[in-house]
């Protein structure tokens, strides 16, 4: 997906399973990259819910630390409570401002179906900036939209787009949300200017949920602020085979971005070997064109996608493993 980045050779990778199916996704996930035979050295690490109960933090400095020296780092899946616990932070969150990977890209691919969800990453809803009043009685949120964060994940959308079927669409409330939206609407019709090969619509939020649920084909890059992108691409994953197929990745200017399955913990099904483990071998996919092995990363999505979900994390990662070793040996004797 990202094709900007150079190729780094031997790149170095930290996997950190986090919880629940994340301890069985991502180590299928490394089978399937160990199965290429690429010059990348693999070192792992901990974090989530888990490593918070037994060391006190989430994301601990020494897991940081390698995440710091990585090229990219590949993320299984969090348990986050659903109420507050004092001294616990979201760790995937803790990474994408750690790294300010500001624009997170989810693909949804299904038969006719290609669309790619550029979603703001760094503020907007998510912005932290809640409080209660009123005794209790009243919750209040700020929605922090920024002319800066704005502008850069319209112009990562526009790359996006160049190098797909040149369609952006552009995703706002600005009819209600006159400030906030208003803000994002205006420098995105000023940043993608600079594109006039791009064939560029807008929509409503609402209008773009019912148009994506009525017909997907006609997107190609969707942009958006946070929520908005959080539950438009859930929403495309529900359309194309859903959150077992949803991979993302979260980059930014710097070298280190972080992939990662957009599926949760599912606790239900923890420890049970039944877990889909395409997302997050689709997340390697996304990873190795971000570290510019292109032609590598084109044959784990089409491997992936055409294979099946056997009810078995080990052998769906394993039929895709020996898949793509099948690719590379029909591709020697091609030469030969």
């Amino acid at each position: 997906m990202t094709h900007h980045s150079k190729l780094v050779s031997p790149a170095l990778i930290t996997l950190i399973n986090g919880d629940g199916i994340g301890q069985e996704v991502i180590p299928a996930a490394r089978a399937v990259l160990e199965a290429l035979n690429l010059p990348i050295t693999i070192q792992t690490a901990d974090a989530g819910f888990a490593t918070f109960e037994q060391r006190g933090e989430a994301l601990p400095a020494a897991t940081l630390a390698l995440c710091e020296a990585s090229d990219a780092v590949l993320f299984g899946a969090t348990q986050s409570p659903m109420t507050k616990v004092a001294g616990y932070r979201s760790p995937i969150l803790a990474l994408r401002r750690h790294f300010d990977l500001f624009a997170n890209l989810r693909p949804a691919v299904a038969g006719e179906i290609d669309l790619l969800v550029v979603r703001e990453n760094t503020e907007g809803m998510y912005s932290g900036r809640e409080r209660l009043e009123d005794d209790g009685a009243t919750a209040i949120l700020e929605r922090i939209v920024t002319a800066r964060a704005s502008e850069r994940i319209v112009r990562a959308a526009c790359e996006q787009a160049m190098q797909r079927r040149r369609k952006l669409t552009i995703v706002h409330k600005a009819n209600v949300l006159k400030e906030t939206c208003g803000l994002f609407r205006r420098i995105a019709f000023d940043v993608v200017k600079e594109h006039p090969e791009l064939e560029v619509g807008e929509l409503l939020v609402d209008t773009a949920a019912f148009q994506l649920a009525q017909d997907a084909r006609r997107f190609d890059v969707i942009v958006t602020t946070n929520l908005f992108g959080d539950i438009l691409s859930d929403l495309a994953a529900g359309l194309t085979g859903g959150l077992g197929l949803a991979a993302s990745a979260n980059v930014g200017t710097g070298r280190t971005a972080v992939f990662e399955p957009v599926h949760g913990s599912a606790p239900d099904i923890a420890g049970k070997g039944i877990a889909d483990p395409r997302a997050a071998i689709l997340s390697v996919g996304m990873m190795l064109d971000h570290l510019g092995f292109h032609a590598q990363a084109d044959k784990v999505r089409r491997v992936t996608y055409n294979t099946p979900h056997s009810g078995s994390t080990s052998a769906t990662a394993r039929l895709i493993a020996e898949a793509l070793a099948g690719v590379a040996q029909d591709e020697i004797e091609l030469q030969s």
